[in-house]
């Protein structure tokens, strides 16, 4: 059965480190994550919840569509 919590497990498990050495996550990878938490999410469906629960995550894709690659940044600038 799976539990609320699980899905941010598998997010954070998702988060990879790019060649320049930034946190990133792929919806993709994210959707591959929840799956074996037991949970079963769209591409559009990981997206907006993405969108709906990081803060510190920023869209970065390259490419148009669903599958789209989020960075970590600062909004604070380091403070």
């Amino acid at each position: 059965m799976p539990r609320d919590y699980e899905i941010m497990i598998a997010f954070r498990r998702a988060i990879q480190r790019d060649t320049r050495g930034r946190q990133t996550v792929s919806t993709l990878d994210f959707v591959k994550e929840l799956e074996l938490v037991n949970w079963h999410y769209t591409l559009r469906a990981a997206n907006k919840w993405i969108e709906m629960h990081t803060t510190t995550f920023r869209d970065i894709s390259p490419t148009e569509g669903e599958e789209r690659l989020f960075h970590l940044f600062n909004p604070n600038g380091g403070i």
